[in-house]
């Protein structure tokens, strides 16, 4: 018997068998489809938290102030006098970023190339509107300089940005979102410039239109209008405002150089001497990715994980089957080894049919875990995924559990005594 006979008797005999082979298959199915299905949306989540990082580059960096550790349940209320702790108690952690202090970063910070911008969130949930039409109450306002739109990745896709005489009298002028924009004028968003729109009740004249960023899994980036700084701190800021410094080099290679010299610039503006903690991170934007992306691997090495265990649960219910499809075709055996099959044949006929069980599981669960994780993809406004690597992976590895789940059965069928096997009722 040729391998071309085996494999399609072996393919006659999945077809004849339907129920068993569904339930086998099925079964195969699960742990294909919980791996490409997470993984599917790993690499979604993945894409979207990419495009969220993107608004500053990799050889960007921000300041953020340190937040004051809270501390719970009992025990001392009381501060030790530790020299520890006397230098967090100097080092003000908690007290935000001021304007002040941020305006003085902008003005001594010289490192070569370097642009600075300082920006501040104003207001989520407002309303913008002009005379004829108005959003919905999920806009965010947020105040920024003249380097706002390149430090945070937009582009103008009509008009100018702010002058730095808009800036510091906080004028009256602003920039839409593409959303925003496409909302109140949708004929045509180039009929926004020089228009004038109401934002939370306040008159604006618009500058500009921005660039269709998209959005991500945490915020829509074209749902925005961006204001001048001081129009915001004219509205919104506080005693408790901290503002945001964000920093971008003209090159990577002098990334560390340049959080270094801000390091050092910044510390005496907070006033902290030689001995004292700083009270400030600067977070590098690659840093942050990779920190968000490592925790995704954990997630992804816990799939696999899961899908191993599956995997070998669902290779010992084929052997099983396998071994019944062994029991019921003891006289169809014993007939074919009468007629001059030889052991190879009838092993290789039942490899041939434990495989392709095993690939029609996974086939089935590769094409519902692609179609059932790209429903994150769609929820998240990412691209269609197919993890191509873990869809070759999925496949080989069927093909091993096919066959190791086959070998006992196939075995014990080449095993057969035909003389015995054609009496077995």
């Amino acid at each position: 018997m040729t391998n071309k006979d085996s494999l399609a008797l072996s393919w006659k005999n999945v077809r004849g068998n339907r129920l068993r082979t569904a339930i086998t298959v099925i079964i195969m199915a699960l742990g294909i489809f919980a791996l490409i299905l997470i993984i599917t949306a790993i690499k979604a989540a993945s894409n979207s938290l990419t495009s969220s990082l993107s608004t500053m580059g990799a050889n960007a960096f921000s300041i953020r102030y340190k937040e004051r550790n809270i501390r719970f349940g009992g025990g001392g209320g009381g501060a030790t006098k530790t020299s520890k702790n006397s230098r967090q108690r100097k080092s003000t952690t908690g007290m935000p970023i001021s304007y002040d202090d941020a305006r003085m970063f902008k003005d001594r910070y010289n490192f070569p190339g370097a642009k600075v911008g300082i920006a501040m969130r104003g207001a989520t949930g407002i309303v913008v509107n002009n005379a004829r039409k108005k959003t919905n109450p999920e806009i965010t306002s947020f105040g920024g300089d003249e380097n706002y739109l390149e430090l945070n990745g937009y582009g103008l896709q009509y008009g100018r940005n702010f002058t730095t005489t808009e800036v510091e009298s906080g004028a009256n002028v602003c920039m839409l979102g593409q959303a925003v924009a496409t909302r109140l004028f949708p004929d045509n968003t180039q009929k926004a410039i020089d228009a004038v729109v109401n934002v939370d009740h306040i008159p604006y004249k618009v500058i500009g239109v921005l660039e269709d960023k998209g959005s991500s899994a945490f915020f829509n980036t074209s749902k925005v209008v961006i204001l001048p700084l001081n129009s915001v701190r004219r509205m919104y800021a506080t005693a408790n405002t901290s503002y945001n410094i964000a920093v971008m080099v003209p090159d990577l290679k002098m990334m560390q150089m340049a959080t270094g010299e801000a390091s050092g610039t910044f510390r005496p503006i907070r006033k902290l001497d030689v001995k004292d903690e700083d009270n400030f991170y600067i977070d590098k934007s690659d840093s942050i990715a990779e920190s968000l992306l490592k925790n995704l691997s954990f997630l992804e090495i816990g799939t696999i994980g899961i899908a191993f265990i599956t995997l070998i649960g669902s290779a010992i219910g084929l052997m099983n089957i396998m071994l019944v499809a062994v029991s019921e075709r003891t006289k169809e055996i014993g007939l074919a080894k009468a007629l001059g099959c030889t052991a190879k044949d009838i092993r290789a006929q039942f490899l041939y049919e434990s495989v392709f069980i095993s690939l029609m599981g996974a086939a089935a669960g590769i094409v519902a875990g692609i179609l059932v994780g790209n429903l994150v993809a769609l929820l998240l406004n990412t691209g269609f995924v197919v993890p191509w690597g873990w869809v070759l992976a999925a496949i080989i590895v069927c093909t091993l559990v096919g066959l190791g789940a086959g070998l006992y059965p196939a075995h014990k069928a080449a095993k057969l005594d035909p003389i015995v096997a054609l009496r077995y009722e």
